[in-house]
């Protein structure tokens, strides 16, 4: 047996809060975690939202059912009631999950930029949970450059490039979010990923909040708040 690929062409959902306008200064493109759907996690940053900030939030391209069937195998019932999420990747065939999703975000931020304009519009991104890993790969595999990036809940990939990531950033700022009694992304996680990071030569910042494993209304505002440097060349 042996295995193959073949690249075909797909459909991506993503959904917006904000119209693309010449008032536009801000894009922020939002990564949702594991088993969220973008529609539900875009809710987060309607607080955000005003005339001159887009925020756009992709939905990864696999979804799958949360929850066991309600009814009998093979029947519609059996999954009409069931939760459905989505995930970036799993372990199965995953660079080439890796490569489709970089395209995807790449393909996406470039669709974004033909609606406003990229002279004067600051790109924000930000993972959330598996969204982190996503967010990283991104930023050091792609073509996108954004002047600020948010890790919100979850560790940079083990085996992730550094140097790569590092000159993905370039000039960004890089923030590492997460809560203080955070069971998923702990103190000791947290520690460990700032310390592995600095050791790379990549300068960050870290920003913590009371709470869990979630995003945080008044952290957010408090960065959407920040003023950043100017728009890259």
């Amino acid at each position: 047996m042996r295995e193959h690929h073949l690249t075909v062409a797909r459909t991506a959902r993503y959904f917006t809060l904000g119209e693309p306008s010449e008032l536009v200064r801000e894009l922020w493109i939002v990564c949702h975690g594991l088993g969220q759907l973008a529609s539900r996690f875009l809710r987060h940053f309607e607080g955000l939202q005003d005339l001159t900030r887009l925020i756009v939030a992709p939905e990864a391209l696999s979804r799958y059912y949360m929850e066991s069937p309600s009814g009998a195998p093979g029947t519609s019932e059996s999954h009409a009631s069931a939760r459905i999420g989505a995930t970036w990747m799993t372990r199965e065939d995953r660079l080439s999950e890796i490569a489709d999703y970089v395209s995807y975000l790449d393909a996406l931020s470039g669709s974004l930029f033909q609606q406003v304009d990229r002279s004067v519009v600051t790109l924000h991104v930000l993972g959330f949970s598996q969204g982190v890993a996503t967010v990283s790969r991104w930023v050091a595999s792609g073509r996108t450059r954004p002047e600020r990036v948010m890790l919100w809940g979850g560790v940079t990939p083990p085996d992730l490039d550094l140097s790569a990531l590092r000159a993905g950033l370039d000039a960004a700022d890089l923030l590492l979010v997460a809560g203080d009694a955070d069971e998923v992304m702990d103190a000791a996680r947290l520690s460990e990923d700032a310390d592995r990071l600095r050791d790379a030569g990549i300068a960050h910042r870290l920003v913590r909040f009371p709470g869990g494993h979630r995003l945080d209304a008044a952290t957010l505002a408090t960065l959407a708040a920040e003023s950043l440097g100017p728009v890259r060349d």
